[in-house]
């Protein structure tokens, strides 16, 4: 433990970041006694970790079979450095969501407690506190869906800030199959479940804890993508808060290989922002989603098709485009209400048009294990594009696909690497108020030359002592912000992790 310390306290100096790094390595040895790993994943390997529960386990003090209780957790601090890139404008007219052109240096630092208890049969809570700090690109302007650090949340500082991400009860409820055992982790105790059954969620926390779950279950924050654009679709705008999690509820009925869910949950009150509008039954974000498992020549896959309909006070491009041409004085400098502080007098502004409205989109994901250790995923999404992002991305319709590989292929089996391709596209009426010098909570350079976002994103991930993971990413975006008049930009970025 002590030699894990000083590993990142090390690397901490090099970057020029003690205080945060060292603060997160604190955090984490001081609670290495109660702790594993981070957000819904599974291990990278099936060599278990030396963490506290399996010590307890080895010493016959806990039933890793099934749990009454657990608790894990995890830091993560990932460093980028985006270079210089040409741009023959930037934040024209006063409008101002460009990506500056100019080399900058980015960073996100997270520290995570996991605790899980039985209250009642077939009933489990959990609780999750967070430690988190950050310094975004460009105030985190400029960019659609190809978010560089998949950790960055709206309104962060560099000041390290303590909140609670999820506390939520979750209610099992049986109905016959055969035997099912979930592994013990971060947010699952371990349990032998039947393989048909109902569960039933309530309270406060992140949809895709349930939706959407990261291709092959494997925890970004210990060996995935580094873009956000991969973390789930990035046209898949979900009701949340600024730091990505909402209340509400969701219902999960599991038949064999098959699974159905449903889930209801709060948007924010104004769009991108922390404030939770709490009126469920008129400002809501819903969605579905069906999956299947299955065997392709032996090789597991599954296939998903989600869902989405928001229902939120938000504003439509064209209303907005309507409402300038037919009174200029109500552009993006006279709003009384909640808009992004454009000081472009010549440009329409969401703000004149926001009004209850619903939103929505569908999507589509496959995965399929190749060989030992190798698989391929893609996902895909098509939304509306009338309306403007309330929670997540610009993006109106998104295109993933990537390929994992685990390190036993090369003697490193905790080790992992990946190579990923992502596009991102707008609507004409979304490119059309771009264009006219309008902003959305993410983009708006002032002018646009519309064209697709696109990225490229690769990373290894190797394993040190088996409680930490050192990663380097490389990504390159193209047309950022949808606009084909600046770019490319070339984002190097390295990443500590440990679990506990």
């Amino acid at each position: 433990m002590m030699m894990g310390f000083s590993v990142c306290r090390s690397l901490a100096r090099r970057l020029g970041t003690v205080s945060l790094l060292g603060l997160s390595c604190v955090w984490a040895s001081a609670v290495a006694h109660a702790q594993d790993a981070a957000p819904g994943p599974v291990p990278v390997v099936d060599d278990p970790q030396p963490t506290f529960m399996n010590w307890l386990s080895e010493h016959g003090k806990h039933n890793l079979e099934d749990e009454r209780w657990n608790a894990y957790g995890q830091f993560t601090y990932i460093y980028g450095w985006k270079q210089a890139f040409s741009a023959p404008y930037t934040d024209l007219n006063g409008s101002n969501g460009s990506l500056l052109p100019t080399a900058e240096q980015s960073f996100t630092g997270s520290a995570t407690a996991y605790l899980g208890a039985q209250p009642w049969k077939g009933g489990e809570a959990y609780f999750v506190p967070e430690l988190i700090a950050e310094r975004p690109l460009s105030q985190l302007k400029g960019l659609g869906g190809a978010v560089q650090d998949f950790e960055l949340q709206k309104g962060g500082s560099e000041t390290p800030s303590v909140y609670v991400s999820r506390v939520y009860l979750k209610q099992t409820v049986e109905l016959g199959g055969t035997p099912v055992h979930e592994e013990s982790g971060p947010m699952q105790l371990a349990k032998t479940y039947m393989s048909r059954r109902l569960v039933f969620v309530a309270g406060n926390f992140s949809i895709l804890d349930f939706f959407d779950k990261n291709a092959f279950d494997i925890d970004p924050r210990q060996a995935g993508m580094f873009s956000l654009a991969f973390l789930t679709y990035a046209a898949y705008d979900f009701a949340s808060d600024a730091r990505g999690y909402s209340w509400g509820g969701v219902t999960e009925l599991y038949w064999d290989n098959w699974s159905a869910r449903y889930g209801r949950i709060t948007p924010p009150k104004d769009p991108n922002q922390g404030a939770i509008d709490f009126r469920l039954f008129k400002y809501y974000g819903d969605q579905v989603e069906v999956e299947h498992k299955h065997m392709l020549h032996g090789k597991e896959g599954r296939v998903r098709v989600l869902g989405y309909r928001n229902h939120e006070n938000i504003g439509r491009f064209s209303d907005a485009i309507a409402a300038f041409e037919a009174d200029p004085q109500k552009n993006a400098t006279t709003c009384t209400g909640f808009n992004y502080g454009s000081t472009n007098a010549s440009a329409p502004d969401l703000c004149w048009a926001r009004k209850p409205d619903t939103k929505m989109g569908v999507g589509m994901f496959g995965e399929q294990s190749l060989a030992d250790g190798i698989g391929v995923y893609a996902r895909g999404m098509v939304a509306d594009g009338k309306s403007e992002v309330d929670a997540y991305t610009s993006t109106d319709r998104s295109l993933t696909g990537g390929l994992l590989a685990k390190g036993n292929l090369w003697s490193r089996p905790q080790d992992a690497m990946g190579v990923g391709y992502t596009v991102g596209w707008i609507s004409s009426s979304h490119a059309r108020y771009l264009g006219m010098g309008g902003v959305d909570g993410f983009v708006g350079d002032g002018a646009i030359n519309a064209g697709p976002e696109a990225a490229l994103d690769v990373f290894y991930t190797m394993n040190y002592h088996k409680w930490y993971w050192l990663s380097g990413d490389y990504q390159r975006i193209e047309n950022p912000g949808f606009n084909r008049d600046r770019g490319p930009v070339d984002i190097f970025s390295v990443k500590i992790h440990g679990e506990f």
